[in-house]
C-alpha cells in the first residue's frame, strides 16, 4: 500500500467523523483516563485492513498503542481477537468507528474474493477485480483483493488501455478503435469482445488481451479455442459464485468480477474496552 495515499484517506476520514470534536467523549470520559480495548471478530472470515486500523489511532494520538496478533490474510474465526489498543480511553473512542469501518469493509472483500479464488484452484486462471470500487477506496479494496489471493486489474484510467463497447461504437469497430491507439512496445491493448466474430477481429489487429463480455460457455470455450496463443484471454460479465468453475473450466486465463468490491458484506467486527 502507498502510505501517502492511505493516510490522505484516514485523515480526510477522521475530519468527516469528528469535525471540531468527539463532543460526546469529550463531555463524559476524563482526558487522563486510560484503557485497553480488543477487536474481535464475530463471524469466520479473512483478515483485512489492520495497518489501516492502526493508522487511524495513530492519527488521531500517536500514543496509542496498536498491536496485531494476527496476519493479514488469515482465516479468523468469531471469537478470535485480531488486535488489542491501549493508551487514553478518549483517543481509542474516537477512533473506534473508523478503524472498525476499514477492518470490516475491507476483510469482507477479502473474505468475499478468498470464496471465488478457492472455487476455481484447480484452474490456471486468475481472479481479478475491476474499477467498480468505492469513490476515494479504490486503492484499499484493491489491497483487500489481493489479501484474500485474488489480483488487480488496472488501477484506473490512466495506466492501461481497455478498449471497450462504447469506444469501439465511438470509433467505428474494434480495427479503427485500435489503429487509433498504435502499438507502442510498452503498452498493452485489451479490447472487449461480444461475439465470436468480434473475437476474430481483435486477433486480425494483435491486440494482446481480448475480453469475452457476457458470453456463453460455448461461445468462451470456441473464443479460447480461436485466440490460442495469440492473446490472454479475460472473461467478463455475468460471472458469480455458482458458474465461476464452469468459466475458468472453458480455458480461459482471467476471470474479472466486479462484485468482489461493490457487492459485498461487510464483516461484524466489534472493539471492546476493558
Amino acid at each position: 500500500m502507498d502510505e501517502f495515499k492511505i493516510r490522505k484517506i484516514v485523515t480526510q476520514a477522521i475530519e468527516e467523523d469528528i469535525g471540531t470534536g468527539d463532543i460526546t467523549t469529550e463531555s463524559v470520559v476524563e482526558d487522563e483516563e486510560r484503557s485497553s480495548g480488543k477487536i474481535k471478530f464475530k463471524e469466520n472470515g479473512v483478515l483485512a485492513g489492520l495497518p489501516v486500523a492502526e493508522l487511524v489511532f495513530k492519527e488521531i494520538d500517536d500514543g496509542v498503542n496498536f498491536q496485531a496478533l494476527k496476519k493479514e490474510g488469515q482465516t479468523i474465526r468469531p471469537g478470535e481477537v485480531v488486535a488489542e489498543v491501549s493508551g487514553r480511553s478518549a483517543s481509542i473512542l474516537k477512533g473506534e468507528r473508523l478503524a472498525l469501518n476499514f477492518l470490516q469493509r475491507l476483510s469482507g472483500i477479502a473474505t468475499k474474493t478468498r470464496r471465488y479464488v478457492k472455487e476455481v484452484e484447480d484452474y490456471d486462471v486468475k481472479v481479478v477485480d475491476t474499477r467498480k470500487t468505492t469513490p476515494n477506496l479504490r486503492i484499499l479494496e484493491k489491497y483487500a483483493v489481493k489479501i484474500g489471493g485474488g489480483y488487480n486489474h488496472r488501477m484506473g484510467l490512466y495506466d492501461a488501455v481497455l478498449i471497450k463497447d462504447n469506444h469501439i461504437r465511438s470509433a467505428g469497430g474494434i480495427e479503427e478503435a485500435v489503429a487509433r491507439v498504435g502499438h507502442e512496445h510498452t503498452l498493452k491493448i485489451e479490447v472487449e469482445v461480444e461475439s465470436v466474430e468480434d473475437v476474430k477481429k481483435a486477433i486480425r489487429v494483435d491486440v494482446d488481451i481480448v475480453m469475452l463480455d457476457n458470453m456463453s460457455m460455448d461461445e468462451m470455450k470456441e473464443a479460447v479455442r480461436i485466440i490460442g496463443d495469440e492473446a490472454v484471454v479475460e472473461a467478463s460479465g455475468g460471472i458469480d459464485i455458482h458458474n465461476i468453475k464452469e468459466v475458468a473450466a472453458t480455458g480461459v486465463d482471467v476471470i474479472s468480477i466486479g462484485a468482489l468490491t461493490h457487492q459485498i458484506s461487510s464483516l461484524d467486527i466489534s472493539l471492546d474496552l476493558f
